[in-house]
């Protein structure tokens, strides 16, 4: 998009996944006082994004009381066993369904807890005045989320499949434009990963 117009930007914070590999669901894990899946429901709440969604899977009346008086919606994945493409196809779908002008949307993580609504309004503010169709964080030397797409996306981003997520497109798209985000590189998949969360 380029222009001074104001673009459609919804919001998506993934936090259905049931964390095998952890153990318990990431989302409800404490981080200085809040749940990850609060700290990155408020970000988003606090950001450009409008309208916003949150997709809950595991532990849903849990983790939908963590994200009670924020400016997010809660939907459920039913299949969220299934992996990260599935959530991504229920945000985007109830997202369009609130809001069928979208031009874009901002996909995030619930369990990179240093990202702040300002970082996420980056994407938005690069995204005023791109010609690209993905917009990545770019950290430890690779590119990911939080990551921005436009609404010319919205069809593959449906029709992903498998826990690869939306990883797939930024890395096999030439159209990205990147920021630096070395924030997101703090995220939270091991009970080794856990352990910082007490630093």
């Amino acid at each position: 998009m380029t222009g001074n117009e104001k673009p459609k930007v919804g919001g998506i914070v993934l936090a259905a996944g049931g964390s095998s590999r952890l153990g318990q669901p990431k989302q409800l894990l404490q981080f200085k006082g809040k749940s990850l899946l609060r700290h990155a429901a408020e970000a988003m709440s606090a950001s450009m994004c409008a309208p916003a969604v949150a997709v809950l899977g595991a532990e849903v009346e849990r983790a939908a009381a963590e994200i009670e008086g924020l400016a997010v919606t809660a939907c459920v994945n039913e299949d969220w066993r299934s992996g990260m493409s599935s959530s991504i196809n229920v945000g985007l779908t109830k997202l369009i369904e609130i809001e069928p002008d979208l031009d874009a949307i901002l996909i995030s993580l619930c369990d990179q807890p240093l990202i702040t609504a300002e970082m996420l309004n980056r994407f938005v503010e690069k995204y005023k005045v791109s010609d690209s169709a993905i917009i990545a964080a770019s950290y430890s030397g690779v590119y990911g989320v939080p990551a921005l797409f436009s609404r010319e996306l919205f069809d593959e981003l449906a029709h992903l499949e498998g826990d690869k997520g939306a990883r797939v497109l930024i890395r096999h798209l030439a159209d990205i434009e990147t920021i630096d985000l070395p924030e997101a590189a703090f995220d939270i998949d091991k009970i080794d990963d856990a352990v910082k969360l007490k630093i």
